[in-house]
Formats: structure tokens, C-alpha cells, sequence
């Protein structure tokens, strides 16, 4: 047996939702979202937009206070991913699939929500649950115009188990631009709340602060709707917590120098802190050292590297000069946001002389924003911000 058929599954799940039983800190906004279950349990409707950069954890979050909320105070939560979803219609199409394919894994409410929605059911399989897609697509546009009524008979099948619903609308890059979207939320909300009898309804949506913009713009009045939750970068203390319980899940010891390279180099965000402990836990023999988390973070640098920045920045600039101030840039020792003047210390002349149209070019590649003092600059996202600083790291290294 070798080394890699040894280890077993890897603790880390990068790209992914983290598992319950790893999610740490957060212990502010949790508490914040429970308050709000506990409203919606005591009657009162609530709505939610979870934000914050890319890679943040809003997904993570979410599944976590959906487990909690239906311990106490009693929710039934529904996690929908809309990432195919194009259109109100597919939003439904969504919406069913994921209510059918989590009642099968809820032994109680299971079988009134297949009674419910017995049309849309075929046979159990050793694969799951068959779903006819071509009825519910044909049924697609009335379960979306009669959204909250469809809502509403599904709580009424499981109300003698649980005081209301959580729906949580994830993966909206593709509706939130749309105006239907954001007339659609709106009008769930206030119909919702109209209604003599309202449906206690936790709606939460998960999104980038750009997303959240997207809808307000489409229409203005669902900047009414929601709460806003925005998730910072977690804690020195909170990233450490995580790998200790990750390594301990394993069966690895980890050195402390070893964990300040991972903390250092994951910068705070779930998404890196995943992609360099999975990268560590193979690459260990035993025990996490130094020389593994360091070779941990170039693998996760060039992982990094290849799904999101290459295309965005690095083949987007074929200028020798513009590439030599991008490496300078990524050496400098700040978090998202630098002042011109202290990046040009460091320039040649002709590196000094080509500066304004070298940020300007990443302005319009997306990479930087204007900060809010004149001649400063903020990352757009944490990840490129890393990725540079990775890259720095591998090139100290030779």
C-alpha cells in the first residue's frame, strides 16, 4: 500500500461547502442569523443577503446556520444552488429538485413531500432519487409565478414538525443582474408579509457585494427587503482553530512554524485555507513541517494560479515592464490596499514612467479599484491579491 492509499480522505474541501462538523468562528454573524430564525419560528418573516468577497465562506456559513436553525428553533431549510440558472423558471426547476433530493435524506418530512410533489417523482435508485425533469420543466413558469404559494403548501405538509422554513438562494451570479429577479424577491417579501396569515419564511441569499449592487440597481426598492450580513476574512485565531481541527481529524501533528506559514499565506480566506491544508495533507509524512507548509503553499499558488488569476491578469499583460511592476507589487508588504507613491520607490525609471498606464490597465482588468484617499489602490478580491504573494514566495525561492 503506498503513501497516498494510507492517508484516506482528505479533511479539506476546496471549492466546496465546508462539512459542519469542521466550520469555525464566525460565532458574531451566527449568532446574528439564529436571532433571525428565532423570529421567523416566533411568526415574524425574515430576510437575510449574506455578502462578502469571493472564497469568504457565505456558502459555508449559510449550511452551517441551516443545521442549527433545524435543531432550534425548529426550521426546515432548504439550500438551493441557482449556478445554471438563467431565468425564473429554471430558479423553479431548481427550487423542486432540491426539496425532493433533501426530503429523501429527512427520514420525517420525507414522505408528505413526496406526496406533495408526487407528479415530479420516479423510482428510488441506488443512485437517488429520479426526478421527471420534463413535467416540472413544463410546470416551471406557474411554481415561479406562484412561488410563495408553492412555499406555503410545502411548510403546511411538515408544520406539525417545524415552526417555518429557511430558503437559501446560492449561486446567483447568473439571475442577480436580471430585473425579474430582484422584482421577484421583492414581491415574495411584501406578498408575504401582506398575506393575513404570513408564511414564516428565513429567506437568505448568499452573493458577492457586486451581486448584492446588481439587484438594487435591476430595481431599487428590494434594497428594502434585505438584512445585510457581510463576512470578513477570519481571525489569525480562527484560521489557526481551523487547521488544528482539520490535521487532528487526519491523524497529523502540526508544527507551530509549520502553521504560521499556512496561516500567513491563506490570508483569512476559507477558499486558500482549503486549498493549502489539502495541499499539505498529501504532501505530509507524519507530521506537517515547515518544509511541507511551504511547499503546500507554491503547489496552492500555482492551483490559485491556473483557475483564477492566469486568465484574468497574468496573460492578460504582455508587457515586460508591466510584469516587472506586477512582481514588485506582489513583494509589497500591505493586505488590499497600497499607495502609488510607496509602490514606486521601487520602480526603475521606465517602470515609473509607464506606472499610470500599468494601473490603469489592471483597473479596467478588474484587479484594482480607487481607494477612497487620492493616489490609492485596493485589490478587487483577497484571491489575486494572494496569488501575487504566493508567487513572490516562489520566486524567492528560485
Amino acid at each position: 500500500m503506498n503513501n497516498l492509499e494510507r492517508k484516506g480522505q482528505s479533511p479539506f474541501y476546496p471549492g466546496q461547502p465546508v462539512p459542519v462538523e469542521l466550520f469555525v468562528g464566525r460565532k458574531q454573524e451566527i449568532a446574528r442569523l439564529i436571532r433571525a430564525a428565532s423570529q421567523v419560528a416566533g411568526g415574524k418573516p425574515q430576510a437575510v443577503f449574506i455578502t462578502g468577497e469571493y472564497g469568504i465562506g457565505k456558502s459555508s456559513l449559510a449550511r452551517f446556520v441551516r443545521v442549527l436553525a433545524e435543531e432550534d428553533p425548529g426550521l426546515l431549510g432548504f439550500h438551493v444552488m441557482l449556478g445554471e440558472a438563467d431565468s425564473l423558471r429554471d430558479a423553479a426547476v431548481r427550487t423542486v429538485q432540491t426539496v425532493l433530493q433533501s426530503a429523501a435524506a429527512r427520514p420525517g418530512p420525507a414522505e408528505s413531500i413526496r406526496n406533495f410533489l408526487a407528479k415530479y417523482v420516479g423510482e428510488q435508485s441506488l443512485f437517488g432519487l429520479k426526478i421527471h425533469l420534463d413535467r416540472l420543466k413544463r410546470d416551471a413558469a406557474d411554481i415561479s409565478r406562484g412561488y410563495l404559494p408553492f412555499l406555503r403548501e410545502l411548510y403546511e405538509r411538515v408544520a406539525g414538525d417545524y415552526r417555518g422554513l429557511m430558503l437559501i438562494l446560492d449561486e446567483i451570479n447568473g439571475m442577480a443582474g436580471k430585473g425579474t429577479f430582484a422584482r421577484f424577491l421583492k414581491n415574495l417579501m411584501d406578498e408575504n408579509a401582506l398575506s393575513d396569515e404570513p408564511l414564516p419564511l428565513f429567506l437568505i441569499l448568499c452573493g458577492t457585494p457586486q451581486r448584492h449592487r446588481e439587484i438594487i440597481e435591476r430595481h431599487k426598492p428590494a434594497d428594502r427587503v434585505f438584512e445585510i450580513a457581510h463576512i470578513e476574512i477570519m481571525s489569525n485565531e480562527e484560521v489557526q482553530e481551523f487547521f488544528h481541527k482539520a490535521f487532528d481529524r487526519a491523524g497529523l501533528r502540526i508544527d507551530e512554524d509549520a502553521l504560521a506559514v499556512l496561516t500567513t499565506y491563506s490570508g483569512g480566506l476559507p477558499k486558500l485555507m482549503h486549498l493549502v491544508g489539502d495541499a499539505a495533507f498529501w504532501i505530509a509524512d507524519g507530521a506537517v513541517t515547515k518544509d511541507t507548509a511551504v511547499r503546500a503553499v507554491l503547489a496552492a499558488a500555482e492551483d490559485v494560479g491556473r483557475k483564477f488569476v492566469e486568465q484574468q491578469v497574468y496573460r492578460a499583460i504582455r508587457s515586460q515592464a508591466y510584469r516587472s511592476i506586477l512582481r514588485k507589487l506582489a513583494r509589497h508588504e500591505f493586505d488590499l490596499s497600497f499607495r502609488k507613491r510607496d509602490l514606486e520607490k521601487g520602480l526603475t525609471q521606465d517602470e515609473r514612467r509607464k506606472l499610470n498606464n500599468f494601473l490603469q490597465r489592471m483597473k479596467r482588468l478588474g484587479v484594482l479599484v480607487p481607494g477612497e484617499e487620492r493616489g490609492q489602490y485596493v485589490f478587487r478580491d483577497r484571491l489575486t491579491r494572494l496569488y501575487m504573494r504566493m508567487e513572490a514566495m516562489r520566486e524567492r525561492r528560485g
